[in-house]
């Protein structure tokens, strides 16, 4: 028996896929229904664009980098290496810290300072898992391998950004740098195999990065899994202890969502496009947005906001031409295989596919682990792969035992595309070229598009990097009541891995990709890519892209609102209306049945309602119910006793009218006024008296931002903070986080009353550290592209920085955007510093 010294979440799922793999067993490879690319050439050729310079010709690079109001850096440069150059040095000196961190992570380097554990000393490996799992996906000897062979592009952008950070870092004093790691070991110079490597690892959030355990633990039926240490390490070892919990991984453990819009000319005021881009993330740790402004004179003019590390490129913003968001795709990037073992190979590293043996192959590992004193130890380790990638292990679902056992496929190891992709956005001068980005590339790893142009079209892609599975494969998928189950309990897709017809072979094309274009509208808000355009529904073959004919989130429903029924009095919307809708901070679930439940208030009265043999008095909730005003604003009193019976509501919903195909974003609807409805509030009324607070305190009391000091304690400083929460259909949303942030960074946190609320005695509400992030409303223009947005969490994370907090004071203060400047001449007269950068 293998030796378990781990505690297993044994939630049982059922994958005897016996009698479908011997079923399938005569299918032969057909790749002859993949669809090829559109080969046809235009009548008249477009001109070929001008390339745009590299590399610094010189050899040495110089950039002019512009801060205006807010702390955003605007750097003009005359190539990418130079550009990226002065990006780098301007987000070091904002988020030095981040990146520092998460280069560490991804080249398997927690232990080596951090020791072995997440709490020290618990045996929870959570450091081991890490840089062990990072080593068996190989993410660092891919951009060892990979990185000369990238486009000069890429490589003159990821050379040039490093160029820049290692300048900050080097240049400026420590007690000038952010404390949370100034002076700490870990903090070192980088290169561009180091960002490349982070890149690599950013691909894989949402697919093979959550499986980091399940590889951990992951060995033949009789083996350990478990490290050993290096021969002359072994006493010291032995002192740690090894118990990681290894359960079934989420598919988005840090529930990053988004609004996005694209308007054309059909739904604006002045006939031209209009986009509105509203991501939720979380607003401490790795997935910080970042505002900037990038110009190389005749070839590159872009702004907006940008995940850390994406080293010149803008991730949602615009140029003259496009502007363009993302929202988070309800696409899977990966593939869980079921393998079947070789009765005959008692080692079980034999596996069959097609009825031909394939060795399951161990590659030995090595990480260095602190153990105190500014002592390392070394520990070793076997990863095992497959053809299909590495093999992983859950206990109780997913067990490599004497006949079966599991690998997984992540379509974007390895993704190089991504800096090429976003450049060629970046570089759009026409939604054409805007559409041949995606032609060209699979650099978008997660993302739903939405884009608007200037002469008012609008396009809408999924082509997040999706399994291009064969027909065999969806065939199956979709009529076979086995794995239709199976994905349902797992949360993710297993398919039989003794048949090659259920392989895939790179990401899906652009022209299999779901995607609308026209001159109306295109949304999303995190469910499928299905009710894009409630007019025109879009249906695509393959299951990985998510689900259709299915009832949508109470956000979604808001959003089809918004640009169905609530544009001007002439059926357009104008700028103002549009950010007016986004901060409006409405609830879906209250406008569909707060009637119902305060005429369910006044029949139930002062009679105290049954809770789990216990009395529990509801008028007091009741009464601020009644004057509350249906918003999440400031000054709303009573908003969070909706949000509590939300919460509530929400794990029995009591729907009047159920779901419809016939009104897919008005269905379900009405409240049932019965006993359950009654016990979802008396529970909400318990929460609320639990936490302390009063039922009719305005939410601005309620609801609040609070940073951290660099030590990770509280700073005492609380923000007043608007806005609404996907439990009771906001749009504008924001939530409490209690994941880690996917950083080592010290902060502060909240414990909440229970697990069905984010409110917390402690902290006398909800601590907000997640939510609307970078928000911004471009509309095109005869003078061109105006834009307004904020980065709700402000620019920069380091205490007392000018812009640590200004924007978010800002927000505080009543939840409005700012003026983005784009030109030379709002730069010029919003300017509050300047430098001249130089390598030399």
């Amino acid at each position: 028996m293998k030796k378990n010294t781990f505690t297993a979440k044994r939630t049982l799922i059922a994958l005897s896929l016996a009698g479908l793999l011997t079923a399938c067993g005569d299918n032969d490879n057909d790749f002859s229904n993949i669809q090829q690319p559109d080969a046809t050439t235009p009548t008249t050729p477009e001109p070929a664009p001008i390339p745009i310079p590299a590399f610094s010709p010189e050899g040495s690079l110089s950039a002019d980098v512009t801060w205006t109001t807010y702390g955003v850096p605007h750097v003009k440069a005359d190539n990418l290496e130079s550009m990226a150059y002065g990006v780098g040095y301007a987000f070091a000196r904002d988020n030095l810290c981040v990146l520092a961190d998460q280069i560490i992570k991804y080249n398997s380097e927690r232990a080596k300072y951090f020791g072995p554990d997440q709490v020290p000393g618990s045996g929870d490996s959570e450091h081991l898992i890490n840089d062990f799992g990072f080593l068996t996906l190989g993410i660092r000897e891919l951009a060892e391998e990979n990185l000369p062979r990238l486009s000069a592009n890429s490589r003159a952008m990821f050379q040039g950004y490093t160029i820049g950070y290692n300048k900050y870092l080097s240049e400026t004093p420590i007690e000038e740098q952010d404390q949370s790691c100034a002076g700490q070991p870990w903090v070192n110079e980088i290169d561009s195999v180091d960002l490349l490597t982070y890149s690599l690892g950013v691909a894989l959030l949402p697919g093979a990065a959550n499986f980091l355990g399940p590889m951990f633990i992951a060995a033949p039926e009789g083996d350990s899994y478990l490290p050993t240490p290096a021969a002359s390490s072994s006493d010291v070892a032995s002192s740690f202890k090894i118990h990681p919990t290894v359960g079934l991984p989420e598919r988005n453990p840090q529930e990053m969502g988004s609004n996005g819009w694209g308007l054309g000319s059909d739904k604006t005021t002045n006939g031209k496009g209009m986009v509105l881009g509203n991501p939720h993330f979380p607003h401490t740790g790795n997935l910080r947005f970042w505002n900037f402004h990038a110009q190389i004179p005749g070839h590159l003019n872009v702004t907006g906001g940008s995940l850390m590390g994406l080293p010149g490129a803008v991730n949602i913003g615009f140029n003259e031409n496009v502007a363009w968001t993302h929202t988070f795709s309800t696409a899977e990037h990966f593939v869980v295989y079921q393998l079947t073992l070789d009765e005959n190979d008692e080692t079980g590293l034999t596996h069959v596919v097609d009825g031909n043996r394939r060795t399951i192959y161990e590659k030995p590992l090595q990480i260095d682990v602190a153990v105190g004193g500014g002592q390392t130890i070394k520990l070793n380790k076997t990863a095992y792969y497959t053809n299909y990638g590495p093999m992983i292990e859950v206990p109780g679902n997913f067990d490599w035992n004497g006949s079966n056992a599991f690998a997984i496929k992540d379509a974007n190891l390895p993704n190089f595309d991504i800096v090429d992709h976003w450049l060629a956005m970046n570089m759009a001068t026409s939604m054409e070229e805007f559409k041949q980005a995606f032609k060209d590339y699979d650099g978008v790893i997660f993302n739903n598009t939405m884009a608007a142009s200037a002469d008012g079209q609008v396009f809408y892609i999924d082509d997040s990097t999706v399994p291009n599975l064969t027909e065999t494969a969806i065939e199956q998928l979709t009529t076979n009541p086995l794995l239709i189950q199976t994905k349902a309990a797992a949360g993710f897709t297993v398919l039989p891995g003794n048949i090659s017809q259920f392989d895939f072979e790179g990401p899906v094309p652009y022209e299999e990709a779901p995607k609308y274009e026209g001159t109306d509208s295109v949304q999303n808000s995190n469910d499928s890519y299905w009710l894009t355009n409630l007019n025109s529904p879009i249906v695509v073959s393959n299951p990985l892209f998510g689900n259709v004919d299915n009832q949508q989130s109470l956000r979604s429903r808001m959003g089809q609102q918004f640009i169905e029924n609530e544009a001007g009095s002439d059926g357009t919307f104008t700028p103002a209306e549009v950010e007016g809708l986004l901060f409006n901070n409405r609830s879906y679930l209250a406008e569909n049945i707060l009637p119902s439940l305060l005429s369910l208030c006044a029949a139930q009265g002062n009679t105290p309602v049954e809770l789990d043999g216990a009395s529990v008095d509801v008028s007091a909730a009741c009464a601020a119910l009644e004057d509350w005003d249906g918003t999440m604003n400031l000054a709303s009193t009573g908003a969070h006793v909706f949000r509590e019976f939300a919460f509530q509501f929400n794990q029995a919903p009591q729907w009047e009218t159920p779901f419809s195909l016939d009104a897919p974003v008005s269905t379900p609807s009405g409240l049932v006024q019965n006993e359950a409805t009654l016990e979802q509030l008396a529970q909400a009324t318990r929460v609320i008296e639990q936490a302390g607070i009063a039922f009719d305190a305005p939410l601005g009391e309620v609801q609040f931002v609070e940073r951290s000091l660099p030590d990770g304690s509280a700073s005492g400083v609380k923000l007043p903070w608007a806005g609404a929460h996907n439990i009771e259909g906001g749009f504008n949303v924001f939530d409490v986080s209690s994941n880690r942030n996917g950083t080592q960074l010290p902060r502060h946190s909240y414990a909440t009353v229970n697990n069905n609320t984010a409110m917390s005695a402690e902290a006398q509400g909800y601590h907000i550290n997640y939510g609307t992030s970078w928000a911004m409303v471009i509309s095109f223009t005869d003078e061109g592209p105006k834009g307004r947005g904020i980065l709700t969490y402000s620019q920069s994370r380091k205490y007392g920085s000018e812009h640590f907090l200004d924007q978010t004071r800002l927000y505080s203060t009543q939840p409005s955007l700012r003026d983005i400047y784009f030109t030379d001449d709002e730069i010029e007269a919003n300017k509050i510093e300047q430098v001249t950068l130089s390598s030399e």
